[in-house]
């Protein structure tokens, strides 16, 4: 009996050369853009063609967002 994921979740970092990372949590599947809404287009595409032609996919992707600041003391 195979477990079909319902969702995967994507940790979204900014990138220190600019723009922002996502790396699939439990999933090899990693992607970068400039933007945010160009990030949300290269998760959507890179899912297709991780999951292209399989019949039980995740239905949702979920994008987390971390924002990470430094201040002095």
């Amino acid at each position: 009996m195979s477990h079909r994921l319902e969702e995967v979740v994507f940790l979204v970092e900014e990138a220190p050369e600019g723009g922002y990372t996502a790396h699939g949590l439990g999933i090899s599947i990693v992607t970068e853009a400039e933007t945010l809404e160009q990030l949300r287009r290269q998760v959507v595409d890179a899912m297709r063609c991780h999951f292209d032609g399989q019949q039980h996919h995740p239905r949702l992707i979920r994008l987390h967002l971390v924002n990470d600041e430094v201040l002095t003391a």
